[in-house]
């Protein structure tokens, strides 16, 4: 048996490979498919299988262009719901993969129709040794209820469904399909790749909690802002299917200014300090130097809006536009051929944004010479944040700023790391906000070590 984990690393998704006599099933196959027609290629099985767990919300599947380039059957839950030639999977169906068995195994919560896999191997004997969790069990943690239905029924739904995936031996090993930093789960979501039902019985606090009341209380009582584009990326799961990529053709700077003056938006996915330096007029820094490019760019722009990327490199464009692909974005017509370099020699208009590392906030927070932006998330607001600062998180940030803020003062814009500010400052800078300081190093919680205070609470 032939047993592989696949990484989308942006979005923290996990999709799987079962291999077996020559054939092969990929469970939650991610949008770029190449990954798995390279490991076909150097193990010599052939896709014959797709199966998902559920209508993701937060990653377009492959399951189309997979499909398309290897002929392979889809497979569904029965609840699913969905617009295209598929398999039904009902509780308890099986999918036969040489010696190995995929037994469906109903697991609402997360969505109503959510599935995971039990997979035994002959070989070994008949009861299942692994089970693929999806978006039901993670390691150290659980997925979110609130995306299909109501927070509380979600929640009890999943309270079941775990009792179910106890059953379980301990010894079974539990693949989840998310690691930590995705949005389907909640912040105690470990970054290992894999566990165990019996580690999970004993260490994952959410098992441990006592009755279902006090379980739906925990995981209802903080859950983050859903993104926006959640319901989009449902329905272009539920099909019909997507079997092309865009062409991503390389366009020339005239090009691009033309597409921006009609309204197309330019990404530039550099380091944030490299954008500070120069970059063009009205683009937006989202960065493919941290992970979640592709979510945090659909908090700030309209993924049916035309959309134009550019990175440090033209092949670092093209998988900034893959990723955004991944999160629903369908208008992606091509890249700025030659990035900021090419724009600059051809003589177009650039700009730059003033940058500073935490050390110099500080000692312009005591002379009082800056006001303070914190573009971070309400629970980090209120874990901890400067007296007197402005608490905007940056995606609400797309009109600019609400009401006067900066005081007759430069605007220092400030999250954790620099990635979540440089977003915003691009962002305020597009909406015509001036003297716009960039805090590009370190984040609102160095500043304590820099002598600054902060204070908990809203």
């Amino acid at each position: 048996m032939f047993f592989r984990q696949v990484l989308h690393e942006d979005l923290g998704c996990a999709s799987y490979v079962v291999a077996d006599a020559g054939e092969a099933a990929v469970i939650d196959p991610k949008w770029e498919i190449e990954d798995y027609l390279a490991l076909a290629g150097e193990h010599g099985f052939e896709f014959r299988h797709i199966l998902e767990t559920h209508n993701h919300a937060d990653h377009v599947s492959g399951k189309g262009r997979l499909a398309k380039a290897t002929g392979a059957a889809i497979y569904v839950p029965a609840k699913a719901d969905v617009a295209f030639d598929h398999v039904p999977l009902a509780d308890g169906d099986t999918v036969a993969v040489g010696q190995i068995t995929i037994t469906a195994l109903a697991t609402p919560g997360h969505r109503p129709e959510h599935t995971a896999y039990l997979i035994a191997d002959a070989s070994r004997g008949e009861e299942p040794w692994l089970v693929v969790t999806g978006d039901s069990l993670f390691v150290g943690d659980l997925a979110r209820p609130d995306l299909a239905v109501e927070p509380e029924e979600g929640a009890r739904e999943l309270h079941a469904s775990m009792r179910r995936l106890l059953e379980l031996d301990d010894f079974a090993e539990a693949w989840p399909g998310h690691i930590g930093g995705s949005l389907c789960g909640g912040a105690g979501m470990s970054e290992k790749p894999g566990t165990t039902i019996g580690f999970e019985r004993r260490f994952n606090r959410l098992l441990n909690l006592g009755d279902e009341d006090a379980f739906v209380r925990e995981l209802t009582g903080h859950l983050a802002p859903q993104p926006p584009n959640f319901k989009r990326i449902v329905e272009l799961n539920r099909g019909p299917l997507l079997g092309e990529a865009n062409s991503l053709e390389p366009f020339s700077p005239a090009r691009v200014k033309q597409l921006m003056e009609a309204g197309a938006t330019l990404l530039d996915a550099r380091a944030p300090r490299e954008f500070d330096g120069v970059h063009i007029p009205r683009s937006i820094n989202v960065t493919m130097t941290r992970s979640a490019l592709g979510t945090r760019a659909a908090w700030i722009v309209d993924p049916e809006s035309e959309v134009v990327v550019t990175a440090g490199t033209d092949d670092a464009a093209r998988h900034t536009a893959r990723l955004l692909e991944a999160v629903g974005f369908r208008s992606l017509p091509g890249i700025l051929a030659g990035g900021v370099a090419a724009w600059q020699e051809a003589g177009l208009e650039t700009a730059s944004t003033p940058a500073i590392d935490v050390h110099e906030l500080a000692e312009r927070i005591r002379r009082e010479d800056v006001s303070l932006l914190d573009v971070r998330e309400d629970d980090e607001w209120e874990e901890g944040h400067v007296q007197g600062s402005v608490h905007v998180p940056y995606h609400d940030l797309g009109d600019g700023l609400p009401g006067t803020v900066a005081n007759g003062k430069q605007l220092a814009v400030a999250c954790s790391v620099g990635n979540r500010s440089s977003i915003a400052a691009s962002l305020l800078k597009r909406a015509g906000v001036e003297d716009v300081i960039h805090v590009a190093d370190g984040g609102i919680a160095d500043l304590e070590e820099e002598g600054i205070p902060l204070v908990e609470g809203k």
